[in-house]
């Protein structure tokens, strides 16, 4: 996204947009064939862009026939796809047929790319198991590998581009397919993959040059540089060298402020000018550097996008501080700061002294910023530091010259720095088919974006905000050369141990982007500060002066929003609509017989009744219940009754609330009651024989009873609702489990989830999903409740509460932290980023209001988002590119805050640096979110093809771009040297597996899982994390609150680790397995587990016993270290050979074969192989 605005000119008209019901966007943006709406665009990297389909033949494997295909050094342009260019009104708009929210009707395919010439062809690829025979010789012995035939990320230059699902990295998705109405089942995308505006695209014109890319057209809306000489860099002090050309301020005519520049030459030395400070505006808003999107995309459903009042000089429609109807309140104390939030225990903590970065050039040298430490949390699990741990390589040296760069322009220096000068750890040639033990004993950190120490002490913790590419390529065209996606992966909301919060009256923000006050702006003076984003220079307001924390005035670069990366504003009253939304909670329940029969109503009663207390709110909280089989039941809690009263409501068909000011009471006016309800619930139903589930009804019922007020739907399921609206039937065919062949019913077999959904989302309502059952449920459909309304799904297969006591520990203690963790009410987010880079795509749970403002009705600390970049407009006079991601919500207190993280990242022009910098956990992370999407969209088969192209073409890049010297071998930079193996994980995950029996229910839920989960946790679900446990010893632990906690080294995920003789424990993020040899040491089994002998192993035994020894205590602090490193609770399954979960714990061995998957080393040879081609 170019920072000065927010709307269409990325090219998504994001919205799948939504106005309170089922009617549609009558805004449709359709581009004629040969017009090109678009930026400078260079030929965009698109790596999910199919190859030339190969023709059928023998020897097929997992999802297509393995046939040669044109080498893949030979690239053609690509058109822009959707690009924009800032247009007059609508009007001017060619019509196009309406752009609805669902792709195509059921006898349709899905188009996810334009047609590159010739008619589409959908067919999908053939596909096959194995055919079973005798074995053969290990030579021949191993399976075919997967085609690379059917999905990629670019065209075959030799021959039209037939019709096949695309995968675009770093452009914006083209359009779904053809409208379809709303009455039809869709069979659009079960992730939340925004879908862009409809456009199509000219043919390509026939080049077999290699990424040959065209000139600029013509340049976007943002602000460019004039013609004439190239103009150098200006440096921190705001300065320009003598003979050069000042430079341009964004084209913010009326409004942009051209504040009267020092002459140029060097700096003067006197003390500072004296500055008159600028008063606030009086006046309207400051109007975006780009016209507003249409008014139809920004709406998302009825009363909440209202359109703010001229007067409120803060709240532009669809800025982040207005997300409709918002509130927020709270005392406030005008400039007050809490170094660390109150529910974040600690004190203020002033930083060391030593940046530079905001040093004034007219000012004495003390004048000066200072840093506060990185954000710290305790120990962590080695994987999850791995993933998520601050960033702890040293970074490349760079002196920093007096007077100290500003961020914003920093020497050219530090452009010309190029990692090649001496070889890097991250780029040292590692031959994959030589090296074995390539899996490091402890979990590899972030990689260090290559920035001057002082911000690099500064930038965001990982654990919050981390790039697929801590090198930015300057270039598109670059990019495409590289093939590697460009994406942002966050935890926005994740709880931090410390939390600068501010007070203040005046929250400051650029006058032209809306940017929020961060490290990497640059001060030119005491009164005046150059935005990061869009390099406006603003003025610095009179009360920003003061600094709160050292109470001393004049320094507002020492005030904690310039020193820190993720900070907390509460804010004033203008970032507010309404007044704040009380914490409502509303509990939906199954109590149908089969309900009855599992128990889970007992474990539900009793843990709110035990953590009722911590629910997060206030005095004004409010909670309610509705029960549900048959018939939907509501419970009248009024202060006064002596007991709960029950209203059954049996019309279906016609729901309406019976009492609807006594169903939502005040919890603390009420509790009694409530506890009595608990306390008579799970017996009211025990004796009921009703099978029939009303899910539908009820979701209706529980809707109108939240949207007067907003609040969290947490609805508790146990079969497949099969009454009224929102029924459904069973899909699945458990023959075709284990299929090799496409898997089916991946998408919603019905939209009544989904337009609930986006109406729970217009009246800031979230629905969490709890799914209790042993049959077939449709999690397809039913979890797009959570999926639109930015809610959670939790699943417990074959729940039962005698029969299955793991999944009733899960479901226990996942209830009491879902119960109890933070939560933030009716919430927006947006990302902003540099000029140039442009967001097209977003992944996670939530509803896009406007092209890039997220609704997310309820927040919490465990939910993920991805985002895809594009570059749209080359950042040659760049050193730094920055990104701020803004959440604005209203915490369960009835504050307004806002939490804003800011990542800089620097800017580099040659192919190795951005190798270099190259975060291999992001891409996998990143690459699993847009395969689940393609999966839904396309076909699993070509989600697992452009993963395996994924892997090809980056080390093909690598290969042919970067290594001087060729050598024979699969070589790959040592900073990628586990991609293959992350790309092989991926394949044979539960998501993505084929050739194994995987109930459809389990495969969406990983899904859904992949595309939600926090980086840290998606990737133990990816690539589990195995270690010996039988022989733990105290060197190398960790001390933790008086617990010693051993660390043992991680082994290759293969049976060759494994030992008869030995115990191990296997972390694959949501379970546990302990595998126990059957000639383990009998002093292991004794001291740990309690039990004389091997056979003597319980078969069901699911915890540790606590025994008083010293092999006890290590093994079990290990373990509970591990589960405290995540929100949920991993359950742990003790397996012996004759095991029932044997299976599942052998199918996590990723290096080794199976009958229908390659082994590690093999699918090496298979990369090789195309690679050499």
């Amino acid at each position: 996204m170019s920072t000065a605005g927010f709307n269409s000119q990325n090219g998504t008209g994001q919205g799948q947009a939504y106005a309170n019901g089922p009617s549609q966007n009558p805004v449709a943006l359709q581009q004629l064939p040969g017009v090109s709406y678009g930026m400078t665009h260079q030929p965009n990297y698109s790596p999910m862009q199919a190859k030339a389909p190969a023709p059928p033949g023998p020897g097929l494997y997992p999802s297509g026939p393995y046939q040669p295909v044109p080498p893949v050094s030979s690239y053609q342009p690509v058109p822009p796809v959707s690009s924009y260019q800032p247009v007059p009104p609508v009007s001017s708009y060619q019509p196009g047929p309406p752009l609805t929210s669902y792709p195509a009707s059921p006898g349709q395919p899905l188009l996810t790319r334009p047609p590159m010439g010739g008619l589409p062809s959908h067919t999908p690829p053939q596909s096959a198991s194995p055919s079973p025979g005798p074995r053969l010789p290990p030579a021949q012995a191993t399976p075919p590998p997967p085609s690379v035939s059917s999905s990629s990320y670019y065209q075959n230059p030799q021959q039209p581009q037939p019709m096949a699902p695309s995968w675009q990295y770093n452009t914006a998705p083209p359009p779904m397919g053809p409208p379809a109405s709303m009455s039809t089942p869709p069979r659009g995308p079960v992730a939340n993959h925004v879908n862009p505006a409809v456009s199509s695209t000219a043919p390509p014109p026939p080049s077999s040059a290699v990424y040959t890319s065209a000139p600029p057209a013509h340049v976007s809306h943002s602000a460019t540089q004039p013609p004439g000489p190239r103009m150098p860099p200006t440096s921190a002090h705001g300065y320009t060298q003598p003979g050069t050309v000042p430079p341009p301020m964004n084209p913010m005519a009326p409004h942009t402020y051209q504040p009267s520049r020092a002459p140029y030459g060097p700096p003067p030395t006197g003390p500072p000018p004296t500055m008159k400070a600028t008063p606030p505006p009086t006046g309207p808003p400051m109007g975006n550097a780009t016209p507003p999107p249409p008014k139809a995309v920004a709406q998302c459903g009825g009363v909440v996008n209202s359109t703010l009042s001229p007067t409120e000089p803060d709240c532009q429609e669809g800025d982040i501080e207005c997300p409709g109807t918002v509130a927020g309140n709270g005392p406030q104390a005008p400039n007050s700061y809490n170094h660390v939030d109150n529910k974040m225990a600690g004190l203020p903590q002033p930083g060391p002294p030593g940046r530079h970065l905001g040093h004034y050039p007219s000012l004495p040298p003390g004048y000066q910023n200072t840093s506060t430490p990185h954000n710290t949390t305790s120990p962590m699990h080695p994987a999850m530091q791995a993933a998520t741990q601050p960033y702890t390589q040293a970074p490349q040296p760079y002196q920093q010259p007096p007077g100290g760069p500003g961020p914003a322009q920093l020497s050219p220096s530090l452009a010309a720095m190029s990692l090649q000068s001496s070889t890097p750890e991250a780029l040292r040639v590692v031959n994959l088919l030589q090296e074995r033990n390539l899996l490091p004993p402890r979990p590899i950190p972030a990689p260090t974006p290559c920035l001057p120490q002082d911000l690099q002490k500064i930038n965001c913790n990982p654990e919050v905000f981390r790039s697929t590419l801590t090198s930015i390529p300057q270039t598109q065209s670059l990019l495409n050369k590289a093939k590697m996606p460009l994406g942002l992966l966050l935890h926005p909301f994740k709880d931090l141990s410390q939390l600068p919060v501010v007070t203040s009256s005046t929250i400051v923000r650029c006058r032209s982007c809306r940017t929020y006050i961060n490290p990497f702006v640059s001060f030119l003076d005491q009164r005046r500060w150059k935005c990061n984003l869009c390099y406006r220079v603003n003025d610095v307001p009179e009360e920003f002066m003061y600094n709160p924390v050292s109470r001393s005035y004049g320094e507002p670069h020492k005030r904690p929003e310039v020193q820190n990366a993720t900070i907390e504003f509460i804010a004033p009253s203008e970032y507010m609509l309404r007044p704040p939304q009380p914490a409502v909670y509303l509990f939906v329940l199954d109590v149908s017989h089969n309900a009855v029969e599992t128990g889970y109503l007992n474990v539900f009663c009793q843990s709110l009744l035990d953590n009722i207390n911590a629910l997060p709110g206030d005095s004004r909280t409010k909670v309610g219940f509705i029960t549900f089989d048959s018939t939907i039941h509501f419970y009248n809690l009024q202060e006064g009754l002596s007991q709960p009263q029950m209203l059954i409501v049996s019309d279906i068909e016609d729901i309406f609330l019976p009492t609807p000011d006594s169903l939502l009471v005040n919890l603390n006016e009420c509790k009694e009651l409530v506890q009595d309800l608990l306390k008579s619930l799970p017996t009211l139903f025990e004796k009921t024989m009703e099978t029939q589930s009303a899910l539908g009804s009820a979701l209706q019922a529980a809707f109108k009873l939240l949207s007067p007020t907003g609040g969290r739907m947490s609805v508790f399921q146990t079969q497949l609702p099969n009454l009224g609206v929102g029924a459904l039937q069973s899909r699945e065919d458990p023959n075709q489990r284990a299929s090799a062949k496409d898997i089916q019913h991946l998408s919603p077999a019905t939209d009544f989830y989904k337009k609930l959904a986006l109406d729970c989302s217009g009246q800031q309502v979230a629905v969490d999903l709890f799914l209790l059952s042993s049959q077939y449920c449709d999690l397809a459909s039913l979890g797009c409740i959570s999926r639109y309304s930015a809610g959670s799904v939790y699943y417990y297969p074959s729940y039962h509460h005698q029969h299955n006591p793991a999944q009733v520990e899960c479901f226990q203690k996942d209830l009491k932290r879902y119960i109890t963790r933070k939560i933030g009410f009716e919430a927006v987010m947006r990302i902003r980023c540099t000029k140039g880079l442009s967001i097209h795509t977003f992944h996670g749970n939530f509803f896009v209001r406007s092209t890039d403002l997220l609704s997310l009705p309820n927040v919490n600390p465990d939910a993920g988002f991805a985002v895809q970049m594009s570059i749209e407009e080359n950042l040659d006079d760049m050193q730094v590119v920055s990104f701020q991601a803004a959440l604005l919500y209203t915490s369960s207190k009835g504050e307004r805050r806002i939490r804003v993280h800011t990542l800089c990242l620097p800017v580099v022009n040659s192919l190795s640096d951005i190798f270099a910098g190259a975060d291999v956990q992001a891409i996998s992370g990143l690459l699993a979110c847009m395969a689940v999407d393609r999966s839904v969209t396309a076909s699993l088969s070509d989600a697992r093809d452009a993963m395996t192209n994924a892997a090809i073409d980056s080390l093909t890049s690598y290969r042919q771009s970067v290594l001087t010297i060729q050598q024979p071998g699969l070589l790959a930079p040592a900073c990628l040297r586990l991609f293959p193996l992350f790309i092989l994980a991926l394949l044979k995950q539960k998501s993505f597996r084929t050739g194994t029996s995987t109930r459809l229910d389990d495969r969406v839920f990983a899904m859904c899982q992949l595309k939600y989960q926090p980086l840290a946790y998606a990737m133990l679900m990816i690539h589990p994390s195995l270690y010996r446990i039988d022989d733990l010893t105290d060197e190398g632990a960790l001390n933790i609150s008086e617990r010693t906690i051993p660390q043992p080294i991680l082994l290759q995920l293969s049976v060759e680790k494994l030992s008869r003789e030995a115990a191990f424990l296997m972390d694959a993020g949501t379970v546990m397995y302990l595998w126990i040899g059957r000639n383990c040491n009998p002093n292991f089994l004794s001291q740990v587990l309690g039990v004389p002998s091997y056979a003597s192993v319980p078969d069901n035994l699911f915890m540790l016993p606590e025994l008083d020894t010293a092999e006890s205590q290590r093994t079990r602090a290990f373990i509970g270290w591990l589960r405290d490193q995540r929100p949920f609770f991993p359950s742990l399954r003790v397996i012996r050979d004759e095991s029932q979960w044997k299976a599942s714990f052998m199918q996590n061995m990723i290096e080794d074969r199976t009958e229908s998957a390659l082994s590690y080393y093999e699918f090496l040879l298979h990369l090789q192989q195309q690679i050499s081609k």
